[in-house]
Parts: structure tokens; sequence; C-alpha cells
């Protein structure tokens, strides 16, 4: 969880330390759509990691939150870009910080209404939010369980390799009886086929007549 953090601390840093003022009309788009790719290729290379990490479940975790918190820094830019560099495009400016607000309302769903999208490019930029935080919840939360059972799998599949006998034979010798006899200590047959162990067994029974 410690990783979690770090990286959540990190992203809203940038988000604040970036000089996004540079950027026009043209460059927010360009950069909303270089932004969703970047979250796609980090939500790809996050479910590799979960099936070949140790600990899947809190691999999985670290993924949905740094993929999370990476979509909401990428629309609070966004919306940040388009209220510079298209005034009145919401009901009132937008700080970085009343970009990110916004952000985290609408994907809430929670909506207080004091600060909308009041232009076309603000209310498909919202809806393009809105769409993503639904495939993020359900369709990416699905695949990274999927990811985790089969990181699951997997460490499972390699657990019996690391328990076997360093020795080898040590586990077949233990059902054996004296050594050399080539029989089972408890039945007297031969503890690799079943067949009774031959002349010793013979042995036995005229010794017992």
């Amino acid at each position: 969880m410690g990783r979690s953090l770090l990286i959540a601390v990190g992203l809203v840093t940038a988000y604040y330390l970036l000089p996004l003022d540079r950027y026009g009309a043209g460059g927010t788009s360009v950069m909303l759509l270089a932004g969703l790719l970047v979250v796609v290729a980090v939500f790809v290379w996050e479910i590799r990691t979960i099936v070949r990490s140790p600990h899947p479940r809190l691999k999985a975790v670290e993924a949905l939150a740094a993929t999370l918190l990476l979509f909401l820094v990428l629309f609070a830019s966004a919306y940040y870009l388009l209220d510079r560099a298209a005034p009145g495009s919401f009901t009132e400016p937008l700080s970085r910080t009343d970009a990110l607000y916004f952000t985290l309302t609408t994907f809430s769903t929670v909506g207080f209404g004091d600060i909308a999208a009041r232009s076309e490019t603000g209310r498909v930029m919202a809806m393009l939010q809105m769409a993503g935080g639904l495939l993020l919840v359900g369709f990416a939360a699905r695949v990274l369980a999927s990811a985790v059972q089969a990181g699951l799998r997997r460490k499972g599949s390699t657990t019996p390799e690391t328990r076997a006998d360093p020795g080898g034979s040590g586990g077949s010798r233990g059902s054996e009886g004296p050594e050399g006899t080539g029989r089972c200590r408890h039945c007297g047959h031969c503890p690799h086929c079943g067949h009774p162990a031959g002349p010793d067994r013979a042995g036995d029974a005229a010794g017992a007549e």
C-alpha cells in the first residue's frame, strides 16, 4: 500500500507542477488522446506484472489505484487546459483544484451542480470521462480479477516443485522395508508395482507353516 500512496502523491504533485498553461486549444485534444493511450498501455503492463507477481492480490490493488489516479489526473488536466484555451467552457473559471474537484464529482456521479460544463467540447469531454469511468470500474476491475486468478494458479503450479525432496528417491524409500528386501514394511508387496516381492514373500509363507 505504501507504493500506491507514493504513486498518488507523485501524480498529484506532477499535476500541480507541470506547465500546463503552455498548451493551446489543439494541444488539449492531443494531450487527452495521448493520455488515454498511456492509461491503456499502463493497464496492459500492470496485468502482465500481476500474473507474474508472487503477490498478485496486492499487485492488483496497486494496479487499480495507479490506473484510476492516472485517469483522473488526465481528465483534470484536460478540463483545466480547455478552460484556459476556451474561457467560458464551464460555469466558472477553473483553477487546478477546481478542475480536479469537477473530475472527482463527475467520476463519483455526485454532481453537486456548482461547476458544470457549458460548452459542447466540455460536455463531450465529460461524457468521455463518464464512459471511461464505467469501463474502469466494471471491465477493468473484472480483468484485474482474472489476472489475479491467473497469478494464483501460476504461483500454485510452482509450489510442488519447491517442496520436492532434494534426494530424489527419499519419498519411495520411506515406504520400503529393511534395506535389500524390496518389500513394503506393511503389506509385504513391492512398493513400486504392487505385486508380491517374490522369494522373500514365499519364504515368509513357508516359515508360517
